[in-house]
């Protein structure tokens, strides 16, 4: 079970409630050890586990994970089928995992382009972990954030086209109905690994009013120090939300040491 949750003051403050991160680096981290990209995917596996086991642990409620764009169909056809194959016995590992800490996983994007036995796997653990009551584990895969707001503007359309929706009436709210998961509040935190610092076409509807954090880490060695390193600079950051916050509300605008972030 989820162990002893860690204090506030070992970051300075609360948990972001929604993070998501974009875990990049592992075919660098690979290709500076001498090792092939794909072996770096691999290593990544073990930080999935600890990232989304701390999250749970302290209390985090959504966890996003950027684990395959649409755009990494172009990637060579061996890595693409490498990279659906950990995926398939990821899930089948985990689940465990998953049950012990109370986990729920959903999974977005364009899943019916996965291959039948990776998706196989997907449906079966999100089924078992359907009634969890802790954290909500979300992978994206196959997604990417445009072609989401594509989808759903085509289905606005439809509705629209048959008289079942008013043009009138379509809003912000009516675009987020139709997002793959309409129900799941935005990110607080967005987290990039390996010092990137773009947003690669990930939440970009939902990430409005998210705040950014980079790290130079390779996912591969992004560990619980560092997931303490990005709540302690979010923790700091003043959110404003567009408006005007009293300087009573809140904390300082400082950034953790060794980072770089964007507010």
């Amino acid at each position: 079970m989820a162990k002893e949750q860690v204090s506030h003051r070992s970051f300075g403050g609360p948990v972001p409630e929604h993070v998501a991160i974009i875990m990049d680096g592992n075919g660098r981290w690979a290709e500076e050890r001498g090792m092939l990209r794909v072996q770096g995917h691999g290593a990544g596996v073990a930080s999935v586990r600890e990232v989304t086991t701390e999250c749970a642990r302290m209390g985090v409620k959504s966890l996003t994970l950027y684990a395959f764009s649409i755009e990494n169909w172009k990637r060579p056809s061996r890595e693409v089928r490498y990279l659906m194959r950990l995926l398939r016995i990821f899930m089948h590992r985990e689940r465990r995992t998953l049950m012990d800490n109370d986990v729920r996983l959903h999974c977005i994007g364009r899943l019916d382009e996965l291959p039948a036995p990776a998706l196989l796997e997907l449906r079966r653990t999100e089924a078992m972990t359907r009634d969890n009551p802790g954290m909500l584990l979300r992978l994206a895969l196959s997604y990417g954030s445009r072609t989401e707001i594509g989808d759903a503007v085509r289905k606005i359309a439809l509705e629209a086209v048959r008289g079942d929706l008013d043009p009138n009436d379509i809003d912000e709210e009516t675009i987020r109905a139709y997002l793959y998961d309409p129900v799941t509040p935005d990110p607080d935190l967005i987290i990039r690994t390996a010092g990137e610092m773009r947003i690669s076409n990930f939440l970009l509807w939902q990430m409005s009013y998210a705040e950014l954090y980079v790290t130079d880490v390779c996912w591969p060695e992004f560990r619980l120090p560092h997931l303490l390193e990005a709540f302690s600079a979010y923790a700091k950051r003043k959110r404003k939300f567009g408006g005007l916050l009293d300087e009573a509300q809140g904390g300082g605008e400082g950034r953790a040491a060794g980072s770089r972030s964007t507010a």
